[in-house]
């Protein structure tokens, strides 16, 4: 949008971005907040317990791929990995603390006792279907559900291009020709001479006026703002329709697929949806018949929060 003036009514709700407060990203002076868990994944071998990396590394080839073969993965929700390590999910927990992550150890992916692994939820982005779940209770609670906005974090998956000496990103292109790969291996190989070579205009996902047009700006944060129909979102297919569908990669043989919005609202602010990019949570701030109607969705593992309620790396005071 050429005009990103509609948000300017959330950027003035928000904190100082170094307070420890949700709302360096959540706007204040809503009723009710959600706090909606991104699923987590869950790896399991069906007669004997995830190795370790060490011990795959230390098998026979023969034996890594037997594995490969047999692994099991599933959705994993925050309360089956809080269970499977032994801890307590409450609303203001926190992954790494969940799956007791030692000092300094990776977070990212853990073995439980049982033997599984699990691998941490998606920070800033949500499933379709999952989005869709969510928009079915937004598009209930609002005057305006045919009117709202879009703001997507101009910084994620090539969204916007740019003026520079390579893509925005690139594509892995196989060739038998090995003249042919030779040539393509010398062009992602020569940084000394790209850095004299005239920048060109970069495609990204979206057309070079959008990319080059304003952004709607937060603290530390700007956005593509789009304005249109929320309830658009209520359908598991709404990354069919949006203007900032995944095209580029469809081309290259991938399935369809575009970003979640950090942020949507409708018209009338009765609420306001944020998946902010370092969260593994998607928060929602709205009356208290929205949130308790999320909370009750089995679809979502949610959660009631206060306001001001503190979502940082080390705010779980529970699990220590």
């Amino acid at each position: 949008m050429s005009d990103t003036s509609a948000g300017d009514w959330l950027r003035e709700r928000l904190d100082d971005p170094w307070k420890a407060s949700m709302h360096a990203v959540v706007p204040h002076g809503f009723p009710a907040y959600a706090r909606i868990l991104h699923p987590a994944t869950v790896r399991s071998l069906p007669d004997r317990p995830v190795p370790t990396y060490d011990e795959y590394d230390a098998m026979p080839e023969a034996e890594r791929q037997s594995l490969l073969d047999h692994f099991i993965d599933a959705p994993a929700t925050w309360a089956e990995t809080a269970s499977a390590f032994g801890t307590t999910l409450h609303p203001l927990a926190q992954w790494q603390r969940i799956v007791r992550t030692p000092v300094d150890g990776d977070w990212r992916t853990r073995i439980s006792p049982d033997g599984r692994e699990f691998t941490a939820p998606t920070e800033g982005e949500l499933a379709p279907e999952m989005l869709a779940s969510i928009a079915s209770h937004l598009i209930a609670h609002t005057t305006t559900p045919d009117a709202g906005f879009a703001a997507l974090w101009e910084g994620r998956g090539a969204l916007v291009g740019h003026m520079g000496h390579g893509p925005s990103r690139a594509f892995l292109t196989f060739s038998d020709d090995p003249n042919h790969q030779a040539m393509l291996d010398r062009s992602v190989k020569d940084p000394f001479n790209n850095v004299f070579r005239k920048q060109t205009w970069q495609e990204g996902i979206l057309a070079r006026e959008i990319s080059e047009g304003p952004r709607f700006r937060l603290p530390e944060r700007d956005h593509v703002l789009f304005g249109g129909a929320i309830s658009a979102f209520a359908s598991p297919d709404w990354i069919l329709d949006v203007p900032w569908r995944d095209r580029p990669a469809e081309e290259h043989g991938f399935e369809p697929s575009a970003q979640t919005p950090s942020i949507l609202w409708p018209d009338d602010h009765a609420w306001v949806t944020v998946s902010e990019i370092d969260y593994d949570s998607t928060i929602v701030a709205g009356p208290a018949e929205l949130v308790a109607a999320i909370c009750a969705d089995g679809r979502l593992e949610a959660f009631q929060i206060r306001e001001n309620a503190d979502l940082t790396w080390d705010a779980d005071e529970v699990n220590r």
